[in-house]
């Protein structure tokens, strides 16, 4: 989702999740570091027939041309059938099923404005500024979550000095005999 529509449904940036964890595919061969994250109630159907569950949203703050992008993971909560061809989403309601569609004149339209922005974003100045704060904002990549470096000297340590197996375990320099 992007921040534009969060805003214009008047929901707080307060309330985003903090995340760290970039995704790609949004901005071509790059990866994107969402603001945050947040948890939504999106409703499919009419009044008669309708579903409702909570989906989590990635906030990125640059410009798109969609209000929000519903993928995999709202497909598999709402168990959710795409049929590219006919333009549609079917999924089961307590009353039936329940159909989305658009036309094709308006996927030709949404088509043509996605082709354009990402035109101007290229030919702009923008894209140089994305790249410099995707590259800011990227955790490193060499680090594994949860990966430890001790702040002062440490050495290689058989674990076990009679094995042949060889492990071993970094013990730190500084620490007190206690």
């Amino acid at each position: 989702m992007y921040a534009k529509t969060l805003d214009e449904m008047g929901v707080d940036r307060m309330n985003l999740h903090p995340i760290r964890a970039p995704f790609h595919g949004v901005v071509p061969s790059r990866q994107a570091v969402p603001l945050g994250q947040i948890d939504l109630p999106i409703t499919f159907g009419d009044r008669s027939n309708y579903r409702t569950k909570t989906l989590t949203f990635d906030v990125v703050g640059f410009p798109g041309t969609f209000h929000a992008i519903l993928g995999q993971p709202c497909y598999a909560k709402f168990m959710v059938v795409p049929n590219y061809t006919y333009l549609k989403l079917k999924m089961p309601g307590p009353h039936g099923v329940i159909t989305i569609g658009t036309s094709f004149q308006r996927a030709y339209e949404c088509e043509v404005e996605c082709c354009g922005h990402a035109s101007t974003v290229i030919a702009s100045e923008e894209l140089a500024t994305l790249r410099e704060k995707v590259i800011e904002e990227a955790p490193d990549t060499k680090k594994s979550i949860g990966s430890f470096e001790s702040a002062e000297g440490s050495r290689e340590v058989l674990l076990d000095p009679s094995s042949s197996e060889g492990k071993k375990v970094h013990i730190g320099t500084a620490l007190s005999s206690e």
